[in-house]
């Protein structure tokens, strides 16, 4: 006979990402601003460095959007046809961030191969200015993300953005000084593919955490042979199979097993105890656990590791 037992745990908890709706109203409001006055003085001063730098902003807003946008979906209650409720929706709005950014990148790399050929002079003065200006804001948002970048893979996402927004926006402060006191054209084209090179780096790890959590990947900071073996060690369990471990969110785990236990259903008390520890020991809320006798007769279908 087999059973099906689950622990008795609420999901009514306020969500990593639900305490962080000012910092997302704060941080969309704050940078929408400065792309538009960052985009209109460059075009002004004539800086694809600037540009660049506006165009890596609008993105991060967008991305601020898809994430405060997937955090509000993940909290919708479960219903008949999305039986998790929409947490899933966060792995996604975490690949279009990164893919978005990827694009935007493109472009800009792009434009400042072109500016190599025909390099034009720029207001150094008024870039630097306007970079100066991004420093301050991109820094004083990802300190609105700081606490939380270790909960969530979007609230993470996020806070590398801004902080690498800052750096970027120091480096335009650098090229527009050095392009004053030099009068060196390709030097702000030259700014530009750094900045794209930032990007890209700090992008790359997270288009690699969401991809992972998308094909249903283990989660970074689980391991899952000592979740076995904990598994494997607890009283009466002679065999574990049909062991899987996902991210249901960004934020929350999942696991499910079968736990052969000749001896027969340890009892409530038995299941709730041990998810109880896989909650406290690898962070993983949502355990499911079926104990199964082991007959000969009633072999489980799904005893070998490689079938799913």
């Amino acid at each position: 006979m087999h059973t099906h037992d689950h622990h008795p745990h609420t999901h009514d908890e306020i969500p990593a990402t639900a305490r962080f709706d000012r910092a997302f109203a704060i941080g969309i409001a704050l940078n929408t601003g400065f792309v538009l006055v960052e985009w209109v003085y460059g075009v002004l001063a004539n800086s694809l460095a600037l540009i660049a730098d506006a165009s890596h902003n609008l993105g991060d807003v967008l991305g601020l959007l898809l994430a405060w946008g997937a955090a509000a979906l993940a909290r919708r209650r479960p219903s008949a046809h999305f039986t998790y409720g929409l947490r899933g929706s966060t792995i996604l709005a975490a690949l279009a961030n990164a893919a978005l950014l990827l694009v935007i990148t493109g472009g800009i790399a792009w434009e400042a191969i072109l500016r190599f050929r025909n390099p034009a002079s720029i207001d150094a003065s008024v870039v630097a200015w306007v970079a100066a200006l991004g420093i301050a804001i991109n820094t004083g948002t990802a300190l609105l993300f700081m606490a939380g970048r270790k909960q969530d893979l979007n609230l993470r996402g996020a806070y590398l953005h801004m902080a690498a927004d800052a750096a970027v926006s120091l480096g335009v402060v650098v090229a527009a000084l050095v392009t004053l006191a030099t009068g060196w054209a390709w030097f702000d084209p030259a700014i530009s593919l750094v900045i794209v090179a930032v990007i890209v780096v700090g992008t790359w790890g997270l288009l690699r955490d969401a991809v992972r959590l998308a094909l249903h990947a283990v989660p970074e900071g689980v391991d899952p042979v000592e979740v076995r073996r904990l598994l494997e060690a607890q009283p009466g369990v002679q065999e574990v199979h049909d062991l899987h471990i996902w991210g249901m969110s960004t934020t929350e785990t999942a696991l499910t097993a079968h736990l052969v236990m000749p001896g027969g259903h340890p009892g409530d008390d038995f299941i709730a105890g041990l998810s109880h520890r896989i909650e406290h020991e690898f962070s993983i809320a949502h355990a499911t656990l079926q104990v199964e006798i082991g007959s000969a007769s009633q072999r489980c279908a799904l005893a070998p590791d490689h079938v799913v």
